[in-house]
């Protein structure tokens, strides 16, 4: 069974919630990692600070004896236990604070002079069955004596469990903090995509509206993101309902013509008419409907059209067309000149594009005295639209009258009812012209003086 693919709201959903996760795991790593070493910078400072307050009340004795300050500069460090302890290590002596009584304190390593280090955490043994671990800072100097330059170096430890506590305590805040923050930013999340995606939820009721048959068409209150979409739904569901159309007319046109040669037969069986008469009429009457059905065939085939085609160079398949309709028109001598647009495509079926241009041209051709003038122009667009199109078909013939004009283009129902000499091709290139959404106009010519056809296929999304 098919694996049902993640909605658009859940897939959003989902890589912003990774996202924002990565990024507030990344910002508490970071803010702990901040914190620790302004923490340990503090420690430093603070243990810093013990070893200055030992060294101003520290004196050597003429004797060589050590003389330490009255009163620490922490009562912990006259507190057995208390986790903060002092120690120095000078030559051939050692002391150590009250503090450390019971408590074997790691030593420290050789420093260079003036030297200051801080280390930790190192483990040492308190004197029970455990161990604990303290952060330890030394330095090493040379103290000036009368009996001479005395080197020592002087330790001050702490206890790593008043630093643990402070990280800690940090660290429950800034997680708690983040937490809270990611709660309420994914609420705000799912609030923001539900906004965000109120779009497509209305765009999904108005097609199901469609499909229903409540509506005719979508609505074009839709962002601008979309409306390549719709506007393609829209133009395949017009598309769809002229072929539909098309087809109905079609069978309707097609039957209404069929009624007249079957009512004729009918009529001459009832009559008695001779076998040599029947013979002749039933000819005649087969011939004429085959002319009808080829022609109501022709015209639904040509009543469709691909929506979506690759778009067809123009100036070739004109060459071609134009290239048959002097071999026929040969007597005249007609000439035909080309002013295309080098960018222009048709964007539709090669078959439509056959017959629009050539109807046209052979239309101009008939009733051309010595030229005939194709003009494809690219009708720009702003935005993704496909442009348009112009195409224009020029003759020096007599032209057409202005009050001919309504009546030449006029849909008739049936092919024996158009105008002779412009009715069946004329009928043709407006029926595609209609497929495609696009105007025909029929005007008096400014350069060669005869008819002038003006087609333009308007741009699509």
């Amino acid at each position: 069974m098919a694996r049902r693919a993640l909605s658009l709201h859940a897939r959003q959903l989902l890589a912003a919630s990774l996202g924002l996760i990565a990024f507030l795991g990344l910002t508490g790593y970071a803010l702990d990692r901040a914190f620790q070493e302004t923490a340990l910078v503090a420690l430093q400072d603070r243990l810093q600070n013990y070893v200055k307050a030992y060294y101003r009340g520290m004196e050597f004795m003429r004797n060589g004896a050590l003389l330490m300050p009255d009163r620490a500069p922490d009562p912990r460090f006259e507190r057995p236990g208390s986790g903060l302890y002092a120690g120095l290590v000078s030559r051939g002596l050692r002391w150590e604070s009250a503090s450390s009584l019971g408590r074997v304190l790691p030593q420290p390593e050789p420093l260079k002079l003036n030297e200051m280090r801080l280390d930790g955490p190192l483990s040492y043994s308190n004197g029970g069955d455990g161990g604990e671990t303290v952060y330890r800072l030394s330095h090493t100097t040379i103290w000036e004596t009368e009996n001479g330059d005395m080197p020592l170096t002087f330790s001050v430890y702490e206890d790593t469990a008043q630093f643990d506590r402070q990280l800690q305590v940090f660290r429950r805040a800034l997680w708690g903090y983040l937490g809270l923050a990611a709660v309420l930013l994914l609420l705000v999340q799912m609030l923001v995509l539900r906004w965000s995606l109120q779009p497509l939820r209305l765009l999904e009721r108005e097609l199901d509206r469609v499909q229903r048959g409540i509506t005719a068409r979508l609505s074009g209150r839709h962002p601008a993101e979309l409306e390549p979409i719709t506007g393609s739904i829209n133009a395949l569901i017009e598309s769809e309902r002229a072929h539909l159309d098309q087809s109905r007319n079609t069978l309707s046109d097609l039957a209404h013509s069929l009624k007249t040669p079957l009512a004729v037969l009918r009529s001459r069986l009832e009559s008695g008419a001779g076998v040599d008469e029947l013979r002749s009429e039933v000819s005649a009457q087969v011939q004429r409907m085959n002319e009808i059905v080829s022609y109501q065939l022709s015209r639904a085939a040509r009543s469709g059209h691909a929506l979506f085609s690759a778009p067809l160079e123009i100036e070739p398949r004109a060459e071609e067309i134009v290239a048959s309709l002097e071999k026929v028109y040969a007597g005249k001598g007609v000439l035909c000149e080309f002013e295309v647009d080098p960018r222009a495509r048709f964007h539709g079926e090669l078959g439509d594009l056959q017959e629009l241009i050539g109807n046209l041209l052979e239309n101009a051709f008939k009733w051309a005295a010595r030229r005939v003038l194709l003009t494809v122009k690219v009708e720009p667009v702003a935005g993704n639209r496909r442009p348009g199109l112009l195409i224009s078909v020029e003759d020096d013939g007599p032209g057409i009258a202005p009050e001919n004009v309504e009546r030449l283009l006029q849909r008739g129902v049936r092919g024996d009812e158009r105008v002779q000499g412009h009715g069946i091709g004329l009928a043709i290139v407006q029926d595609i012209v209609g497929a495609y959404r696009g105007e025909l106009r029929v005007e008096r010519s400014t350069e060669l003086s005869g008819a002038r056809f003006l087609v333009r296929i308007p741009p699509v999304f």
